[in-house]
């Protein structure tokens, strides 16, 4: 039989937010990759500590037995061929059973997430993420600085949403953003009954609540939290587009405006995705965090500087 991606949770990963390879982005030159495929090669048998999004992986390829293959994670990474070999290698060492990996030696990646049927990207370059959001996949950009404890919470996977311009698209946010909150209040309120449509977002979570309904042979759980800025009344609206599209989350927060790191403190995601910079610069101090380039906050296009991924 043909090996065959159809039905299982794909998530496409870079090297770097896989592993910490921050020391060795240091030395990389879009113009010349030389010197970072020399000490790449020079560390083929030094492994890599895990990366941000380290954590996420483990508990997701937990999914997976001699039986079924739930849960396929594939490398996709700017990275050359040579400097591959370390990333399957540290796999290897750290107990990842991984089998597919596309390295493009600098050009854009995003165009192989589609024969991957990919239900998520990650990645430390911005221009990649874009890119990926632009082509309708699921994609944020990963904090490589990010607190994460790989050992917390062992057989449960918490992730953790922002609503509006994540799950939901940006309809709502724009309101407020040519507004005030009393506008944003309004609007939600007149259209408490109207489902938003749909976020960048919405795939990977009805792919996740897909795995939540695994029997009791598998030992993870996946637990999901909305995690949002909004307040009541504006809640309705939000609760109710879930109950429309037939999707659950195990807890919700309507911060009101609250900074979100302290409730993620308690909550303890393996990973939170949101799409602007302070929420996720303030959820990195506490747990893995990534931005969804998406959404009127993101409006402005700042192409980062070429870098590995």
């Amino acid at each position: 039989m043909a090996a065959s991606l159809d039905g299982k949770l794909v998530v496409a990963i870079s090297s770097r937010a896989l592993f910490n390879f921050e020391e060795e982005n240091e030395v990389f030159d879009a113009a010349n990759d030389s010197r970072y495929m020399q000490l790449q090669l020079e560390r083929l048998d030094q492994p890599a500590e895990p990366g941000v999004a380290f954590a996420l992986i483990k508990k997701l390829l937990a999914f997976n037995t001699p039986d079924q293959q739930r849960v396929e994670v594939a490398i996709l990474s700017r990275n050359d061929p040579a400097s591959g070999l370390r990333v399957f290698a540290s796999a290897t060492h750290h107990g990842l059973t991984l089998e597919r990996g596309i390295f493009t030696r600098g050009a854009p990646p995003h165009r192989y997430l589609k024969p991957l049927n990919a239900n998520l990207f990650l990645s430390a370059n911005g221009e990649d993420v874009r890119e990926a959001l632009n082509h309708h996949f699921p994609a944020a950009q990963v904090y490589p600085q990010s607190v994460a404890d790989a050992q917390r919470n062992p057989g449960e996977i918490r992730i953790a949403f922002d609503g509006d311009s994540v799950l939901f698209s940006d309809e709502a946010e724009r309101i407020f953003h040519l507004g005030d909150l009393s506008q944003f209040q309004a609007h939600e309120v007149a259209k408490a009954k109207i489902p938003l449509p749909s976020g960048p977002f919405k795939p990977f979570l009805a792919a996740l609540h897909q795995l939540q309904t695994v029997g009791s042979g598998v030992p993870m759980r996946i637990r999901t939290a909305l995690v949002t800025a909004r307040s009541a009344p504006a809640h309705e609206r939000a609760i109710r587009t879930l109950m429309d599209w037939n999707i659950g989350v195990d807890e919700a927060m309507f911060l009101g405006g609250l900074p979100k790191g302290p409730f993620l403190n308690e909550f303890e995601p393996d990973f939170f995705f949101d799409d602007q910079a302070a929420h996720c610069e303030s959820a990195a101090l506490v747990a893995p965090a990534g931005q969804v380039l998406y959404g009127v906050k993101n409006d402005v296009v700042v192409v980062d500087e070429v870098e590995a991924s």
